[in-house]
């Protein structure tokens, strides 16, 4: 069973990698915005830390955006009951600490794993 995790407990996670270095794996990942992951990164260094998903929660698709960012946006924000992070998982990389935020775009003809690095300053 995965923790749960909540805007106090993620912000925690935001904090503890503050100010410190990324390692040689996590250097190629340049998500401060969703992107998907890069195939040729080893998905092996990042362990599951908790989610973000709430058991029985209504079903919400819509995204936050109040200033007009965009999924894409490197300064959306990161609102923890919206979509995608109600369909997200927490990850650290096992090197350097660094968090991230993972979940599945499943498509009708494609499923895309996704990935944002976690930044402290844009959970609301």
């Amino acid at each position: 069973m995965t923790n749960s995790v909540d805007r106090e407990t993620l912000l925690g996670f935001a904090r503890s990698f503050e100010g410190k270095s990324k390692c040689v794996d996590c250097q190629s990942l340049s998500c401060v915005a969703w992107e998907s992951v890069p195939g040729g990164f080893i998905t092996k260094a990042l362990e599951c830390i908790g989610t973000l998903r709430v058991e029985d929660a209504p079903e919400c698709w819509e995204e936050h955006h109040p200033k007009g960012t965009n999924i894409w946006s490197k300064d959306a924000p990161i609102s923890i009951s919206f979509h995608p992070y109600n369909k997200s998982d927490v990850y650290e990389c096992k090197h350097c600490g660094c968090k991230y935020l993972r979940y599945t775009e499943c498509g009708g003809y494609y499923v895309d794993e996704r990935i944002r690095e976690l930044n402290g300053h844009l959970i609301t």
